[in-house]
């Protein structure tokens, strides 16, 4: 009887928990995520994220940073905007333990369809639309990334530095191999975080509370 008992409840359960109301997307993400995603204002310093950006709870966004809508900001990653602004384009990645920073003087500008790999720094430097920067590397201050290029993993792009488009910049410090860049591999890129983002948007959960 008791089995039979614990059917019927579950069945009810059941019922009922399809029943409720359907809750807003920002506040279904709170309670999944437990916290609220750790955003800080600084004085009037105040981040800009598109509703329909994806922002990991163990990512942290302080100041003066916006971000586009469907761009994805990963578990570690930290954009930091106390100096000066931080621009996230749409669709773009900024993956795990990524570091974002700025200077007063320079910006730190990521464009559209970008793919900012693992443990990337990027520091008062110019990402144009459509660009890779690969995991562990570094670009620093004033550098320009340009459409359609890459800067290969572990490279250190020192300053003032400019990578054509179509070109890789690669090594320490990096060198410019004009033309080696492969279109394919950032839109493959691209469109893989897009796919990552729905489904963490749809199916993160935290299950350690």
């Amino acid at each position: 009887m008791s089995i039979r008992r614990d059917m019927v409840d579950n069945r009810i359960r059941r019922h009922r928990e399809n029943a409720r109301p359907q809750r807003a997307p920002a506040a279904a993400r709170a309670e999944r995520y437990g916290d609220e995603v750790p955003s800080y204002a600084l004085g009037d310093q105040v981040p800009d994220i598109h509703p329909d950006a994806f922002v990991h709870p163990d990512a942290v966004v302080i100041g003066s940073v916006t971000i586009g809508a469907d761009s994805s900001i990963w578990p570690g990653a930290v954009l930091r905007g106390d100096d000066g602004e931080i621009h996230i384009g749409a669709r773009t990645s900024i993956q795990d333990n990524c570091v974002l920073h700025t200077t007063p003087a320079h910006p730190t500008v990521v464009g559209d369809d970008c793919v900012i790999g693992h443990i990337v720094h990027l520091e008062g430097c110019t990402i144009e639309n459509g660009a890779l920067v690969g995991n562990g590397s570094i670009v620093l201050h004033r550098v320009i990334v340009r459409t359609g290029s890459v800067v290969a993993a572990n490279a250190v792009v020192l300053n003032d530095t400019e990578v054509p488009s179509g070109a890789i910049a690669v090594g320490i410090p990096a060198t410019i191999k004009a033309g080696r860049a492969r279109p394919e591999d950032i839109s493959h890129g691209v469109e893989s975080y897009l796919r990552k983002t729905k489904r963490y948007r749809e199916t993160l959960r935290r299950i350690d509370r």
